[in-house]
């Protein structure tokens, strides 16, 4: 099964069409602030069209399929391989489709996804290594002041967890929270929840994806 996370028009129709006939599976269109729902098949890929959703709506979507080990999740519409390092810093996808791939190709990278492997190019994932290796050694340094709760938090958030998802996982009040965010963006010097996220993947310790979503291999476009 693909999920279609985009805007509903002529031009989506017509590429679920076009899916639908290459792949022979069902392909179903869902507005950028809709609802998974449930999924009864063994396999699916649910499609974030950049081009449609933000940032907030795409980390709404993540801490949706987090529970989902049987969903692939990937973007398409990203502009460039600079684009995909970027939304890649703070989501976990495991395919990238850029605005100048043609639908065949489009098409194979999603029956890859399918059968359990990572789409995206070798170039990019060379850059995702780096970003890692980057973070491992970020974790020995200094992250400014942050207290063992504040790290917690800023944890959590990275995962895509709402203020209230995070105050029923430390046991603590929402009103608690704010106030460690309040904090934890003083420290860090940012202003908002994603610029908070970014911050973490670039100084903390990645947060590893769930369990049993592993994958085979890596396909280069």
């Amino acid at each position: 099964m693909v999920l279609l996370v985009t805007d509903s028009n002529p031009q989506s129709q017509l590429f679920i069409d076009y899916i639908h006939e290459q792949l022979d599976c069902p392909v179903t269109a869902v507005a950028p602030h809709g609802e998974l729902g449930e999924i009864k098949q063994e396999r699916a890929v649910l499609l974030l069209d950049a081009d449609h959703v933000d940032d907030d709506t795409m980390q709404a979507w993540q801490a949706q399929v987090a529970e989902h080990e049987n969903i692939a999740m990937a973007a398409f519409n990203l502009r460039d391989e600079d684009h995909s390092a970027d939304v890649l810093a703070t989501l976990h996808l495991q395919g990238v489709f850029y605005r100048s791939d043609d639908l065949m190709l489009i098409c194979k990278g999603i029956s890859k996804l399918m059968e359990g492997d990572l789409w995206m190019s070798r170039t990019l994932m060379t850059r995702l290594i780096d970003f890692y290796r980057r973070q491992q050694r970020n974790a020995y340094r200094p992250v400014c002041g942050l207290t063992h709760r504040e790290l917690e938090i800023i944890g959590l958030l990275g995962s895509g967890a709402s203020n209230s998802e995070i105050a029923e996982r430390l046991f603590v009040s929402e009103h608690t929270v704010k106030s460690h965010l309040y904090n934890i963006f003083r420290k860090i010097k940012v202003h908002n929840r994603i610029q908070a996220m970014n911050w973490a993947r670039q100084n903390l310790v990645a947060i590893p994806p769930s369990p049993g979503k592993q994958h085979r291999s890596k396909e280069s476009l």
